[in-house]
């Protein structure tokens, strides 16, 4: 196994490359970039010794392979606005700072370059279909432009959590020479673990007689995956059920892309670096969970079959496993295609898990240790006793400040949370005073109230938003910031244009219409409409009554109130 080499500066000279730093312009790194730095500095994504030039990634993009012909299939590159890339110049040295402020790295700037995201998404996620979670953060979340080049280590990115369970790849390897670890099976996931992988993991270890590294990501996942500090808590309870003289935790800050058999190569090479000589992969590795009703993004078993065509250059065995179900005959699981004649396997999804939970219903034991259930439980409690945001939408006049108030007396009626109506004018008067009405700081302005939504409801209280919010990819954002939180209840108010025109107690669409007001939406900016709201109201044929009365028994349906 080649040894991994760093990308961090002698101590020597981070103190001159601090001073140096004074003087450059600054990226602030985001969530996903802070990730990325983290792996590319410690050797997690060698040979990677920056982010994707031009040539490595179109290369990348479309072979899988940086343009020396190394395989690596995932483009790791630094998303910037057009303006900082703009006022950036090749040769430049900028400083790659966290959220804070802190120094983490020098990029010495090779390649400025605006990729054609659709066919990135096309080649790299198989769709350009934004319903896939990498997609939609690639077109509505991600900056126009790459930067691509060197990067000089200066700190490492500072955890304050489960500090004793993260290792760098140099770390690991040192530790499995001491331990004389010499088969190492990997086992990378996003979710908790329960019966059927830890089963997973015993069958694959035996099998290859290997010692397992438990490798769960910490970075960002999927948008609605429970958080890594509870899941945390279920690998905690999980490894009472594996030994620790063959098992090891340790947690990787890797940030999914969810590109499915791509992603499972990405994920071998990965463990490759931290020391892994097997890694283990299920039917669906690395797949975005499909929305309700909808095709799985990727066909099974895909991550297998492509995997499989590239072993002799991966560097790391690959161990495949099929979907195992519950035999309740035998009180085992079983591989699904082992299941005896007449017999169905059980299983539960994950998103079956999330309705357990959301309504109070029974877990079986066969499915997951009690201890782990007991977590999950008191993280997830029933819809009933979790805070929740109704966000209305609709145009200028369509009613929805009203429906909405007439909802938060109802609602503060029935006394079992506190409730907050944030309305966009009140919004824009306490919040947002010094905005103007540009397209970016009316986003700005959602977005804002979106966060302060997302506090309500991260503390148990009822949200009640009524903004126009005329632009779907904010909705879209509103709705991924609060998801996690809570749930997000989107109603779009549909009132037809020509009712709120007369509606218009202020006269804005008749200035709008005269040229006196631009921007105004619905006039000469335009109103995106919900694709598929949880409730649609058109005010013209019912009362506010009636109106707050449709939202609470949806409400209800949903089993947020009772």
């Amino acid at each position: 196994m080649e040894p991994i080499k760093d990308l961090y500066l002698p101590e020597g000279e981070k103190s001159t490359a601090q001073a140096e730093a004074k003087a450059l312009r600054s990226w602030d790194l985001t969530e996903r970039q802070v990730c990325d730095v983290e792996l590319l500095l410690n050797g997690g994504f060698a040979p990677l010794t920056g982010f994707l030039g031009k040539a490595d990634y179109a290369s990348v993009v479309n072979d899988m392979r940086l343009a020396d012909g190394t395989l690596w299939p995932m483009p790791i590159t630094l998303d910037v606005s057009e303006e900082f890339a703009g006022q950036t110049g090749q040769g430049e040295t900028i400083a790659l700072r966290d959220q804070e402020g802190v120094l983490i790295a020098l990029l010495d700037v090779a390649d400025i370059y605006e990729p054609d995201k659709a066919q990135e998404a096309e080649k790299v996620f198989g769709t350009n279909d934004q319903s896939h979670p990498s997609v939609h953060y690639l077109h509505n979340v991600a900056g126009s432009h790459y930067l691509g080049g060197a990067l000089r280590g200066v700190e490492a990115p500072v955890h304050y959590d489960f500090a004793q369970h993260r290792n760098t790849p140099a770390e690991l390897r040192a530790l499995f020479a001491k331990w004389g670890w010499y088969k190492v099976i990997g086992f990378h996931t996003r979710a908790p673990l329960f019966n059927a992988q830890r089963d997973i993991i015993l069958n694959a270890a035996k099998k290859v007689q290997a010692n397992v590294l438990l490798q769960p990501a910490v970075g960002m996942t999927e948008p609605g995956d429970i958080d890594h500090f509870t899941r945390m808590q279920c690998y905690s309870a999980m490894l009472e059920n594996l030994s620790d003289q063959t098992s090891f935790l340790s947690l990787s800050p890797l940030a999914m892309r969810l590109a499915g058999p791509r992603e499972a190569v990405w994920h071998a090479l990965v463990h490759r670096n931290f020391g892994c000589t097997h890694f283990l992969v299920g039917a669906d590795h690395g797949a975005p969970r499909p929305a309700d009703g909808a095709e799985p993004h990727y066909a099974p078993y895909a991550a297998h079959e492509l995997l499989a065509r590239l072993a002799p250059e991966l560097g790391i065995e690959i161990v495949t496993t099929e979907r195992l179900v519950y035999s309740e005959q035998r009180a085992q699981y079983l591989p699904q295609n082992e299941m005896p004649q007449g017999e169905t396997g059980q299983d539960i999804a994950f998103s079956e898990l999330r309705r357990r939970l959301q309504e109070g219903l029974d877990i079986p034991d066969w499915f997951s240790p009690s201890e782990i259930i007991e977590l999950l439980r008191r993280k997830y409690p029933p819809r009933h006793e979790q805070g929740f945001t109704v966000f209305f939408t609709g145009l200028s006049g369509s009613g929805k400040s009203t429906v909405a108030n007439a909802l938060r007396v109802k609602l503060m009626e029935m006394g079992d949370r506190p409730v907050t109506l944030l309305d966009g004018d009140v919004v824009r008067k306490n919040l947002s005073s010094e905005l103007t009405f540009s397209k970016e700081h009316r986003d700005l302005n959602i977005m804002r109230l979106g966060f302060v939504a997302a506090e309500i409801t991260k503390n148990g209280g009822i949200a009640i938003c009524a903004p126009i919010a005329p632009y779907t990819a904010t909705r879209r954002k509103v709705r991924d910031l609060i998801e996690p939180l809570g749930t997000f209840v989107e109603v779009h108010v549909s009132t037809p244009i020509e009712v709120c025109e007369e509606r218009d107690r202020k006269g804005l669409y008749a200035k709008a219409r005269a040229g006196l007001i631009k921007g105004f939406t619905g006039i000469d900016d335009p109103y995106e409409e919900p694709a598929s709201p949880e409730l649609r109201i058109d005010t013209v044929k019912i009362s506010p009554d009636e109106a707050a009365h449709q939202a609470l028994l949806r409400l209800e349906s949903l089993g947020l109130i009772r």
